[in-house]
This record gives structure tokens, C-alpha cells and sequence, in this order.
């Protein structure tokens, strides 16, 4: 066990690719066969990607983001068949990291936060693709081990029908007398992205997240917080008056009800910016294919197709179609939103947020 233990260790780092068949595997992970991806012409990978034939995803399934014209367009431009394994970042790199030279997924979209995980773990093949520059610092790493595919915007989400006057600021939500949704935030990503944004909207930031606790301390103390899931089928029974979502979902939930029931609007005193970013599996079976899908999702192509999930693509240089811009929420609301600046911080500061939320939110719960 050893021997072969050591075997796979020397291939992961480069250093050898002998005793591979005393571990009962033949074939050396992707990440062994190519030695530099950007430095391969783009024609190179497309060529090879045709060859392959065959891409397998996860956490991409077609229901999210628009998926599945990108995987339409994906495999008429490089004959491909494709697959996709619906499942949590978390699960995604679990699942690379377990299954390794058995790969069954070659690429995964993951939140950003879980990027650098998957490198650090050395799982990934860097790729920077013909976009790199276009796009931001805070949305790449140095090498092209992830990068963000589009961005989510923590955004309001008001039935007009239930409230009148919808709220633009995270100050008129505390002049309300409606019921505000955050759902879970001892378990939610997207609940906990709700402190965080209200935290940044008055002082705070990644480390620092009393002030967005002491909103919603406000709120629940006036009886007027909800936990409910802000979900399309509880959004549809009326039982959510105000939600805080993302804007992707927001706009999402909102065009599978009725668009003109509903009010989307970034907050005006500002918001936090995270996004969803894409791996390429070090010990992919398809990684010609997977380096081609990474180039296409940040093509104009790939951009459009997100924006048409209400993806906001992550690239600004991308000319939406008129149809599809109309829909989005008007780029000047963003003026305030910020993206977080350490990620590594926020995991940290993440950990402590369900005893804080227990402690100082929940207790007042009316």
C-alpha cells in the first residue's frame, strides 16, 4: 500500500509516472499529460477536444444559469456528448478528490470561495483561456486555477401585490411593516451572503460582521423577520413578502411567477458581489473538452447564454442582446455592490456567523 501510495503521489506532483500499474491504474491524470495548457493555441485544444468527444460535468445541470444552451452550443462546436452531475461545490471537489484517476467529471462550477480549496488541494489544471484579461482581479487566480464564470448580487425580491412600496435601501427595510425573508442562515450560503451584504451596507465587511447582525437583530425585535426558504413555491403561496436572494434568483423567481408581480432592486447603501467559478478536474478524462468549455463560457457566446439564466456575466465588455439586457436589473444599481476582497477571511468569519445568528438574532424572534 505504501509503494503504491507513493507511486500516485509522484505522478500528482510531476515528479514520476512509474508504478502506476502497481496500483492498478493505467492511465496518468490529465493534469501529467498537459504539462502547460496556456501555452497550447487555441486551435490545439479544439482539435483535441473533437477527438475526445465527450465532456461530463458537475454541478451544471440545465436548470441553473442557463446550462443547457450553453451545453447545446458546447456540443455542436466540438461534437461532443455530454452528462452532468448535479451537486454542491462542496460535493463537487469531495467527488474529484475520492475518485481521482477514475475521474467521472471533468469540469465543475463551484462558489468562488471553494476555488482556491480545490487548488489547494491540487486538483485542478490551469486554464486562463483567450478572456483572461477581461476579467476582474478579484474574480481569477494568479494561474488559471479557477475563475468566475458570472456573478450573483445579493438583491430584494418584493411581491408588489403584498407591499406597496418596495423597498430600495436596507434603511427602508427597517421602515417596513412587512415581513423580510433571509431564510436560513445558520446553513444557506446565499442567507449568510444576506448578513454579509447588510454588514457592508453600514461599515462592515468580511471580518467585521456586527453591523449586518445588528440589522437584522432590529428586524426580528419588530417581529418582522422570516425564515421561511424565499422558493418559488412559497414565493407563489404569498408567504414571502420580501426576500433577500440573489439577483439571479430574484429575477428567476420572479420571471417563472409573473415578472410584473415583482420588484427587484439592489440595495442603495450597497451589497456584496460573489460568483461561481469553474474547475477543470486535474484527473479528467476529457480535459481537451474541458478546457474548450471554459473558453466558450467566457466567450460572447457563453456570456449571452448565462445572462439569459439572469447570470450577470462576468465580463463587461460583453454586448448583451437588447432582449436580454431589458431583463437584467439596470447595470447603475450596482455602483454600490463590492465583491468580498479575502475570501480566506470570510470562511473564517463564516464559521462563527449560526452561533452569532443563534445568540443575537434568533433569541428576539417573535
Amino acid at each position: 500500500m505504501k509503494n503504491c501510495y507513493k507511486s500516485i503521489q509522484a505522478v500528482m506532483l510531476g515528479i514520476s509516472v512509474l508504478g502506476l500499474a502497481a496500483c492498478g491504474t493505467t492511465k496518468e491524470p490529465a493534469a501529467s499529460v498537459i504539462k502547460d495548457p496556456n501555452s497550447l493555441s487555441l486551435k490545439e485544444i479544439e482539435t483535441k477536444a473533437k477527438k475526445e468527444g465527450e465532456v461530463n460535468s458537475a454541478g451544471m445541470p440545465d436548470s441553473w444559469a442557463n446550462w443547457v444552451e450553453t451545453w447545446d452550443e458546447v456540443a455542436k462546436k466540438y461534437t461532443l456528448k455530454h452528462t452532468d452531475t448535479d451537486l454542491s461545490s462542496a460535493e463537487e471537489i469531495a467527488k474529484m478528490e475520492s475518485e481521482k484517476e477514475n475521474a467521472t467529471a471533468d469540469i465543475g462550477d463551484v462558489g468562488i470561495s471553494f476555488g482556491p480549496i480545490a487548488e489547494q488541494k491540487k486538483l485542478t489544471i490551469p486554464y486562463k483561456t483567450s478572456y483572461w484579461n477581461d476579467v476582474p482581479e478579484w474574480a481569477k487566480d494568479d494561474n488559471g486555477d479557477w475563475v468566475v464564470g458570472y456573478q450573483g448580487t445579493i438583491a430584494f425580491l418584493t411581491n408588489k401585490e403584498l407591499v406597496k412600496n418596495p423597498p430600495k435601501s436596507w434603511d427602508d427595510l427597517l421602515k417596513g411593516n412587512y415581513k423580510v425573508t433571509v431564510g436560513d442562515v445558520q446553513r444557506g450560503t446565499q442567507n449568510q451572503m444576506g448578513v454579509l451584504a447588510a454588514a457592508m451596507a453600514y461599515g462592515g465587511d468580511e471580518k467585521h460582521l456586527q453591523p449586518g447582525i445588528d440589522f437584522f437583530a432590529k428586524l426580528a425585535k419588530q417581529g418582522r423577520l422570516g425564515l421561511t426558504d424565499a422558493k418559488p413555491a412559497n414565493i407563489e403561496k404569498g408567504e414571502v413578502e420580501v426576500a433577500i436572494v440573489w439577483d439571479f434568483n430574484a429575477l428567476g423567481y420572479a420571471e417563472q411567477i409573473n415578472r410584473n408581480q415583482f420588484d427587484v432592486t439592489i440595495p442603495k447603501e450597497g451589497s456584496v458581489v460573489s460568483g461561481y467559478a469553474t474547475i477543470i478536474n486535474k484527473y479528467a478524462k476529457h480535459p481537451y473538452a474541458a478546457l474548450a468549455t471554459r473558453e466558450y463560457i467566457l466567450s460572447d457566446e457563453g456570456q449571452i447564454n448565462l445572462a439569459k439564466g439572469f447570470a450577470r456575466p462576468i465580463r463587461d465588455n460583453v454586448n448583451l442582446p437588447k432582449e436580454v439586457a431589458d431583463k437584467m436589473i439596470p447595470k447603475e444599481e450596482y455602483k454600490n455592490a463590492k465583491p468580498i476582497q479575502d475570501y480566506k477571511a470570510w470562511e473564517e468569519t463564516a464559521k462563527t456567523l449560526p452561533q452569532l445568528w443563534q445568540e443575537e438574532v434568533l433569541v428576539h424572534v417573535k
